[in-house]
Order: structure tokens, then sequence, then C-alpha cells
């Protein structure tokens, strides 16, 4: 039954609980035997070794379990920026999802960051104070901190009993009752009445509950204002109904590690978080006609899919991971990849537990699985029937920042390990590879020095490879920072066909983050419609490399004028001309290089502080903010990446091995005058 279905993501900031949880899940579902731990590598959703090692999450991991009647899909997402692909790919297919917090130090930059992701796809959460039991932990100075930060409505559902080492238990505000935990187990908790003690704060709250709901529902309110006694269904309905919407975001809070507090989110996960039939139907674009189509996720709905991960498997070979939204697919079907236009043959239909697959013979709406057989299908594809296409909504991903040479020990294993990592970047779409065109290297693009550490660690122990990975260089871009023109005229005869194309752009610096705009100024009885996508085609080619050998960016191009001959005009000509245009404009454009800015935070016992803030500014590094929680300071700025390589060395010999950080993109700006110079002399093309 899809109304019996979640499927959800655990998001936060690194080291903030998520695999802990998620593990909590598992074993008290049945899904496992045993809680796995993080620290000692024993857990199942961290089943890679460099996991196990690094004691993070670098891959999003599927399993799915059962609860209460519910069937739950969970995606463990990592919490690390370098990995943001897996937290990005995965909101995009969910219906809902648990936010957790650190009970210290509360909305942290990556808390942050993948709040605002799950806010772009409109998914419901629960929210999740974990690590309770820790020294400095707040509940309510976090809930104020979610406020202030993310903008969001935190609903208190639960309250804490007890503070750090003496958190002993929680009370239930809607059952208003106390739950203490004086065993291991979180099954063998006691629950009671509240105490005297705590009466009067359950009070307050249960009233501040309930006026918060009168605000987002008319019946609660009425009942509220008619001193009315209101139900514990009704106020769950309406938490239901206000979560759906993301007008409010119920709140938990516990110690996972310590088995507190995972049940009540389990049981949030099934009353509060929406089904595939409560997030309704599904929009699309018809590939032929151009026209919105709508799926509804049902079964006996025509068939259609998102492919948003894929998976080389040393046994199974290349596994689709695919979130089903219409319809129902079948072991032996042929699909379409409406994305590309070709058609597929679903071999395999899998169950995912994390690293391992069982088969299955069918999937239907409201199901994530794992399909094998798919020959041209990549990430962000759709798959759907033959004869009712449909194409829904890719998914974007953050460029590179940062790039290494990748060197085989072997020279005769140069092409073999080009070839491989080919191959890891049909999983991973925020990594880039080239060859340099004058040393024959080649170049790994990723999003930051884990992110390339951990590729180059999966070469050498996944598939064998003896190679060594160069020092890290700073990805640049360029653009330019004046607005200039050029023209592009096309007259050549290739085969028996003359080529014609005549375009004139107009260049303009688009604002920090806009990438690239294109807009047709030229009247379609100038220029018929159908030649557009070719310039277009031809200006996008002209981004890939500036005049100073890094991609272009910020950009926006305007097609001001052309011509247009019946008889000679063609694609390729006009392609042709709008890279002519292009270049002959962008020399006039003053370009610039830009580097990467990123948001840094710093991690250190507040005893460090002084001397870590002293060393931040040396590296042109700007402090945003300063906060202290319990004995740990927590340092916010921005920072050039290029003065950030090898940070992770120095703060352990500032901090006595105790400081810790987290980076992730900002913005690019204009490099200085002397490192121009520099970069100009030395480029990487």
């Amino acid at each position: 039954m899809i109304e019996k279905v979640r499927n959800i993501g655990i998001i936060a900031h690194i080291d903030a609980g998520k695999t802990t949880t998620t593990e909590r899940f598992l074993y008290y579902t049945g899904k496992t035997y045993k809680i796995g731990d993080v620290d000692e590598g024993t857990a199942v959703m961290d089943w890679m070794d460099q996991e196990k090692e690094r004691g993070i999450t670098i891959q999003a991991a599927v399993t799915t379990c059962f609860w209460k009647g519910h069937k739950i899909n969970i995606i463990d997402t990592p919490g690390h920026v370098d990995f943001t692909v897996e937290v990005e790919r995965s909101l995009r297919v969910l219906d809902g999802a648990i936010g957790i917090f650190c009970g210290v130090a509360g909305v942290q930059p990556q808390s942050e960051t993948v709040w605002r992701q799950s806010e772009k796809y409109n998914v419901p959460k629960i929210i999740y104070i974990n690590k309770m039991d820790r020294v400095g932990a707040d509940f309510f100075r976090v809930i104020d901190d979610i406020k202030k930060k993310l903008g969001s409505k935190a609903l208190i559902l639960v309250l804490p009993i007890g503070k750090e080492d003496k958190f002993i238990g929680l009370i239930d505000i809607i059952e208003q009752k106390a739950i203490f935990y004086n065993s291991e187990l979180e099954t063998e908790a006691e629950i009671k009445e509240v105490d005297d003690d705590y009466k009067e704060i359950l009070e307050k709250y249960r009233i501040k509950l309930i006026e918060e709901l009168a605000e987002i529902d008319e019946e609660i309110m009425e009942k509220y204002l008619n001193g009315d006694n209101i139900s514990k269904e009704l106020l769950k309905k309406a938490i239901r109904k206000g979560t759906f919407n993301c007008k409010i975001f119920p709140t938990f809070c516990g110690s996972s590690l310590k088995n507190k507090g995972t049940l009540l989110l389990l049981d949030a996960v099934c009353d509060y978080l929406p089904s595939p039939l409560d997030r309704g139907e599904i929009k699309g674009i018809n590939p032929v006609t151009g026209k919105k189509e709508i799926r509804k996720p049902l079964p006996d709905e025509k068939f259609s899919a998102l492919i948003f991960k894929i998976y080389n498997d040393i046994h199974l070979g290349k596994i689709f991971y695919a979130r089903i939204y219409s319809g129902k697919i079948k072991r032996g079907d042929t699909v379409l990849n409406a994305s590309r236009s070709k058609r597929e043959k679903v071999l395999k239909i899998l169950e995912i537990h994390a690293n391992k697959f069982s088969n299955i013979g069918e999937a239907i709406a409201g199901d994530i699985v794992g399909i094998i057989g798919l020959k041209d299908t990549y990430t962000g594809d759709t798959l759907s029937q033959e004869s009712n296409p449909v194409i829904f909504e890719s998914i974007n991903f953050p460029e590179p920042v940062i790039y290494s040479v990748i060197e085989p020990k072997i020279k005769g294993e140069y092409q073999k390990v080009y070839e491989t990592v080919k191959k890891i970047l049909e999983e991973d779409p925020t990594l880039r590879v080239r060859i340099d065109e004058e040393t024959g290297q080649i170049i790994l693009m990723g999003m930051g020095e884990l992110h390339l550490e951990v590729i180059a660690e999966r070469l050498k122990r996944e598939y064998k490879l003896q190679l060594r990975l160069g020092k890290p260089e700073v990805a640049y871009r360029e653009t330019i920072s004046v607005p200039c023109e050029g023209v592009g005229e096309f007259l050549n005869t290739i085969g028996d066909k003359l080529n014609y194309g005549y375009v004139v752009l107009k260049l303009e610096p688009a604002e920090k983050g806009e990438k690239f705009k294109f807009f047709n100024l030229v009247n379609k009885d100038k220029l018929p419609l159908e030649f557009v996508p070719s310039i277009e085609e031809g200006i996008k080619e002209c981004l890939e490399v500036g005049i100073y050998g890094f991609p272009i960016i910020d950009i926006k191009v305007n097609l001001i004028d052309a011509k247009f001959n019946p008889e000679n005009s063609t694609h390729f000509g006009y392609k042709v001309a709008s890279v002519i245009a292009f270049k002959n404009a962008y020399k006039n454009g003053i370009p610039i290089i830009l580097e990467p800015i990123m948001r840094i935070e710093i991690l250190t016992p507040e005893v460090f502080l002084g001397d870590v803030i002293q060393d931040f500014t040396t590296r042109n590094g700007k402090v945003t903010s300063i906060e202290i929680h319990g004995s740990t300071g927590i340092i916010n700025g921005n920072v050039p990446l290029k003065k950030i390589f090898g940070y992770s060395t120095i703060l352990r010999s500032l901090t006595q091995g105790r400081g810790s950080f987290i980076i992730e993109p900002l913005y690019y700006e204009s490099v200085s005058d002397e490192e121009f110079k520099k970069i100009v002399g030395i480029g990487i093309s």
C-alpha cells in the first residue's frame, strides 16, 4: 500500500549522528541483529573500507526497513561538503527527511547547506536534536539557532528530562507522558506519569504547541478559542498537514549513541512525513510534443522513473539507482530513456541494503530500487514507457574547485587509469577529468582535497592500480569585466554543401553565481528560431576554455543581430559563426581570472581560539562570527581556497590535534594583480 510507504533521507552536518541514528532504526525495526558503531567501523550503512577507516559517510547508502506496518526507504547521506553531490541527488527523489542537529554546536554551516538544498525540492522535514548527553548540549538554544539561522518554525513535541550527562529521558507533549531510559536498550524504556517538577513546563509547551497549530488549522483554532478539549488525533492530523506544507517542522531530541529518543523518531516518520501519495502528482515534459505531462504515484499509471545514482559494483557491474514515480516495472521490460531517446532493457531489479542486493521481480510507484542492464543511461535521466514518454527535471551539480595530476606508476597503465577514472565519473557528476594538451598528464578535478584523495584511494583498492596523486591546485575560472561585442561570419563548403552563418553577440558580466545566461534578441522574421539552439551550442563550447585556459563563468550573452540566407544558412554555419563572434568579443571584454572563495567552519578548544584566529587572518581569512559552546570555540569565515591547502596539519599542530574544520565553495572573486601575473605565467592548459 503506497500510503504506508515513506521515502526519507537523513541529512546533517558531518559528525551530527546521521549514520548512528540510521543504525538504531535498522536494529529496532529488526533489519539488523546488532547495532553498528561508526567509531568501531561496524556500521552497516558505512560499508566502504574508507568510510570505516575515516569514520565518515562518503557515499549515500540506501536501505529499507519496516515499522508499525509502514515500509521506510532510507537514504543515509554524507555530511562532508566534498560529497555534497550525494545529498543533492538523494533529496531530489525523497518525499521527506530528518534533519539532525548537534545539541552542542546547533546549526553548523553544512547543516544550513543541506537544509537549503532540501528547501529547493520542497522536502517536508522532521528536526532531531542529537547528542543531548554531551557537555554543553542545550535543547532550547539549538531551537533558537534553527529559528534564527534557518528561519524555520521548529514545533517542539518533546522536552528533555535532565541535561548533559544527567539527560535521562523525554517528555512526550502530545501523550503527556514521561519516558525514562534506564537501560542500554531503548525498547526497555519506562513510560510514567510526568513528575510534578515538570508539569508546569509541560503545560507551558503544550499550550504553545496548540497555539502554533491554531495558526495553520481552523478546527484547532475554533476549539482553542471556545475552550474545548483538543484530542491527540486532531493535534497529530494538524501536525501532519503543516509538515506536508513545510510550514512547521516537528522537533524531537535524544542521544542516538546512548539509545535515547530514536523510537519516537521512527514513530514520527510514520505519523508526520508524507507518503508518495501525499506528495501528489509529478510534473514533467513530453519530449515529443514539448507539452506538460502529469504522472500520478499509482501502480496502474503509466510507468516513469528517475535515475539518481550509478554505482559500479565489482561483481554485478553497473547498478542504476531509480526512484519509481508512477506505474510499475518488471524484470525483462523494455523502457525508454526519454532524456536520450534510447530504448533500454531491464535485466534485473534489485532491493538495496547498503552494499547488499537481492533480486526482486518488479517495482511499483513509490519504490527506490536498483536496475541492471541499462546501456546508455546516466544520472538525472528519466525512464518511461515508450508509448508515453516523459522527462522530469534533472539534477544540477556544483562545479569542481580543485584539481590534481593523477599519474600511473607503471607507464603501460596510462590508458587503464584514464578509462577507470572515466568509469568513476559516471558515478560522481561533480568529478571532471581531462588530458593536459601540453604534458599529456591526466587532470582530475573535484570538490576538495578529501574528495580527490578518496577517488585516488578507490582506484588503488578497488581497481588495483598503482598511481600517485599530485599536489592539489586551485581550479580557477575566468570571466569578462566589461561589456563587449563581436561579429562572426562563416562561409565554407564542406563536401557538396555550402554552410553560411552570421551572428553578432554582445557579452556582459553577470552576477556572481549566475554561471551562464543566453538571450535571443533577434526577431524570428530575421532569423528562424530553429537556428538559435545551434548558436547557443557554439557559445557553450567556448565557455569550456577561456583565453587563459580556464572555464568561463558568470557571463551573459545576447544574440543582438543575425543574417539569414534561405539557400545556404545551416545549423553548422551558425554554430561556427557564434564561436567566431564569441572569441572576437571575449578578448575585448578585459578578461579576468577568478579564484574560489570558501566558507569555512573551524572547531577548536576555546583555549586555542586566539592562536587559530591569528593564523587564519594571515591566510587572508575573514572571520564572520565566533561562537562558544561549552569549552568549544566555533569560528565561521571566508578564505581563498589556495590559502587553505594542507590546513588540517597546521590546525592539528595549533590545537594539539583537537581542532577540525570543514569548507565549502561560496563564490568566485577576481585574483589580485600580482596573483594574476603568476597564474598567466604558469596556466594549467
